[in-house]
Parts: structure tokens; sequence; C-alpha cells
């Protein structure tokens, strides 16, 4: 069985390297090259670091990692503290690492369990056999300045994995598209030197303003301080898109402002700015489905998969990536096509089981958050009881072991098992 990979990210690059581990001949399409920047926190919680040892993924401090010991929430003049908890089935650390060197290790990673990782191929569109099953992809070659070459390439494959990201060529040629339905965010980032670079927390800001509003009413978001180890501090923020205030706002200068108003001494100003200020969009609760068509698995940001409740993506994409493997390696000793394709539209199942609860929760707090008069509430009470604060954490970072242990565990998996899954396997009723 042969596997094509499209996009070499966190979701690409997991499925590259799992995919291989157990066999299977494959194929990862990169459109640019390593090392390439990304916009991201660069903030890997306990989520993310359980796949990165599932696959003996290295990541002590000689690799680049800094490691962090939970979340600091920051708001109304006051912190609460949140370790990461003690669990059985995660690790009790957190990590930042910026993506330009992430990325790279995750792809030579797939490269070193036997992935073809092919760089400086952008995806134009699928191909499709007689029965309109998808069975590889088309590509342009591009050169070391990011331009085509002229050439093109056909990649055929007996399934293809599209995981390139937000925008997902693949997947919009292959006539999926975004939802109208489901919540989107925005991020915007920067990396400035700073003294704040060796954090050993997470911090999480939750009073995050429009300046130009007189009322200065909180958005339906948070801005983020993590200490990269490197002399310098990924400083950034993320707004959901149900504020009234969404469209109209210029987020780089809801970050100026905001990083303008730190102390002097923490160096947020442009003197000390390494680099661009860039922004990206956030794909939200299954906001592209479905998430299996003949021949075609989607995974990490193609599926929408960033958790609405703390814009947490990378943990979701490696995750997708196990899974989706996982079912190419059953369909691949099943017995005929038509088994095949069965085994992988059991995909989109496992993925709904693991967030389909936890995004509908997510998408109701997007709403409700959207209404500054409860986002201000909703800080207000938090940062007044620290117990409810770090219960608030577990659910929203779904750090909680399975069967549950602890009463935390019990409360989130009875409100798991209370709560509809958003569903994932049919398209938007409207474009």
């Amino acid at each position: 069985m042969r596997a094509l990979v499209l996009g070499a990210g966190p979701a690409g690059a997991t499925a590259g390297y799992w995919l291989a581990a157990h066999g299977i001949e494959v194929t990862v399409l990169e459109k640019t090259a390593f090392p390439r920047e990304k916009v991201c926190g660069d903030g890997l919680t306990p989520r993310a670091v359980r796949e990165m040892r599932l696959m003996g993924l290295p990541h002590g401090p000689e690799h680049g990692y800094a490691r962090n010991r939970g979340l600091r929430l920051v708001a109304r003049e006051r912190s609460v503290e949140v370790p990461w908890p003690e669990l059985s089935d995660f690790p009790s650390y957190g990590l930042v690492r910026t993506r330009m060197g992430f990325d790279e290790q995750l792809a030579g990673h797939a490269r070193g369990a036997g992935a073809r990782v092919l760089e400086r191929r952008a995806v134009t569109g699928v191909l499709r056999d007689g029965a309109g099953r998808v069975v590889g992809a088309r590509a342009n070659v591009l050169d070391a300045a990011g331009r085509r070459t002229g050439e093109t390439e056909e990649h055929r494959a007996d399934v293809v994995l599209a995981a390139d990201g937000n925008s997902s060529r693949t997947a919009v040629s292959a006539g999926l598209h975004k939802r109208d339905d489901r919540p989107m965010g925005v991020a915007v980032r920067a990396y400035y030197e700073s003294p704040r670079s060796d954090l050993d927390w997470m911090e999480g800001w939750l009073e995050l303003t429009d300046g130009t509003d007189p009322d200065r009413a909180l958005l339906p978001g948070y801005g983020w301080v993590f200490g990269v180890g490197d002399g310098t501090a990924n400083v950034g923020l993320g707004i959901l898109d149900t504020s009234p205030a969404f469209g109209a706002l210029d987020y780089r200068k809801v970050l100026a402002d905001w990083t303008a108003s730190m102390p002097a001494e923490w160096t947020f100003d442009a003197e000390h700015r390494r680099g661009r200020v860039l922004g990206a969009a956030l794909p939200m609760a299954f906001n592209r489905t479905p998430h299996h068509v003949p021949g075609m698995l989607l995974l990490g940001d193609a599926a929408g998969l960033v958790s609405p409740f703390n814009g947490e993506g990378i943990s979701n994409a490696m995750e997708s990536a196990r899974y989706a493997a996982e079912h190419v390696v059953a369909a691949a000793a099943a017995n005929g096509p038509a088994q095949r394709e069965l085994v992988l539209a059991g995909y989109p199942d496992r993925v709904r089981q693991e967030w389909g609860a936890h995004f509908t929760q997510g998408r109701v707090l997007a709403q409700l958050i959207g209404s500054p008069a409860v986002m201000k509430a909703a800080v207000r009470t938090g940062m007044a009881v620290p117990a409810l604060m770090r219960f608030v954490v577990r659910v929203m970072t779904e750090l909680s072991d399975r069967p549950a242990t602890t009463w935390e565990d019990r409360v989130v998996s009875l409100l798991d098992g209370l709560t509809p899954a958003t569903g994932n396997t049919r398209p938007p009723k409207t474009r």
C-alpha cells in the first residue's frame, strides 16, 4: 500500500513517521524548504509532548527545547499558576521550541523512519480515477526562491492524507471548503530579545482590549508570553471571530498596544524585536468537513482541529496523524479495495470520539465570550477563585486520565458524556 501525505508540518511529518515505521511506502510533499518559519506560539502542551515521546523524538535542552512547569494566567493585576497535572496518560511538563526548529526536526525524524520527504512541491490539486476516488495529487516544483520552475509532477497513491494547513489546496481542490458555522480565530506573534526568555511558565494574559474602544471592552481571546530559552520570547495574541469587533480589528495594533503596556525591562519593543510580526488564521472545531472522502483523509489544520478553548493545534495535529496512520495500516491488511475504503471511512469516527464533545463545549464558550460583558465576568470570577481556574485549565487543555482516577477526571468524563459531539462526516449545508 502506498500513501501520499501533502504537507510536512506537525500533522504531515508525524503521519509520515508513523506510516514509515509500520512499513507503509510513504511520500510526503512539502511546499517550502526546511528550515522555514511558521506563525505559532511555539508552545507544546503535555498532550503534544506525549506524541513526541510515543515517536521517540528527542526533546531535551540540547535539542533546542525549553521546558516549562505549567500555565501562569494573568489578569486583574493578579496571577494564578496552574502546574501541569501529574497524570498517568501524559507527562507533567510542557515545552517551547520555535516551529522553525521543531518542524525541521519532525521532518528529519520521518525521513529517519523511512519516509520520502520532498521539499519545494506546491500541490495544485488532487488526481481522481474514473469513479471519482482520490488517487494522488499534482504539484509544481519550486526553486530555492519559491518560484515555479515550470516542472510539474504527478504522485499517485492508494490513499492521500491532506495535511497542508488552514488553506489546504488539497481539500479545496477536492471540493471540501471551510464551514461558516464553526469558529475561526486569528493569531499574531513576534519574537523579542528579552530577559523573559527563560520563563518556566507558559503565560496567558486574559485582558486584551481594543485600544480604540472607549469602554475598553475585553476581547474574546488572550495574549501569551512563552520563553523560548534562546534569549528570545514569543509574544503574541489569539482572538476569536465571535466578537462584534472581529472584522474591524487591526490585530497588529492590538499586539503593539498590549506589548507597549508591559514593563520596559521586558524589552517588548521595536528595538528588540527579531523578525517580522506575522499573523495566521486558526481553523477550529472541525471547520472543514467531511474528514474522509473516497481515497483521502483530512488531518490537523486542514481538518480544522484547533481547539476553540485555547487555540492549541499542534497536539491535535499530531494525534490526528497517528490515528490516520493506524487506519491506513489497518486498511493495508484489509481484503480488497472496498474493505480498505470501509476501514479508512472509520477515521472520522475516531477523530469525533476524541474531540467532538470538547469542540462542542468550546463552540458554546466561544459564543458566550464573544460578549464583552460575559468575557469580563468570566475573567473576574476565574481569577478570584484559583481552584476553579485550575479546573477550567484541565478542561481547556484536555488533560485527564482515561479511565478517570481523580474527581477532576470524573467530572470531565461526565461532562463529555453529556455533551453531543460536533459532527465531522457531512459537508456544510452552505458555503
